[in-house]
């Protein structure tokens, strides 16, 4: 558990937590509280295949000579 080492040397506002850091400095974060619920991610839909017609064999033109 933390020391006291000064009273009211910071205004204090609600909400915040107020710590020294490593360098001796007094920091200011914002508490976190029971966050709001997460909205459920829209289902995809699954995405259908798209069917290929097989290509017919091209039929082979005769060379003229």
């Amino acid at each position: 558990m933390g020391k006291i080492i000064a009273k009211g040397v910071v205004e204090r506002k609600s909400g915040f937590l107020y710590y020294v850091d490593g360098k001796g400095n007094v920091c200011e974060a914002k508490m976190a509280r029971g966050g709001k619920k997460k909205k459920k991610a829209a289902k995809k839909k699954p995405v259908a295949k798209k069917k290929v017609a097989k290509k017919k064999p091209s039929a082979k033109k005769k060379k003229k000579k």
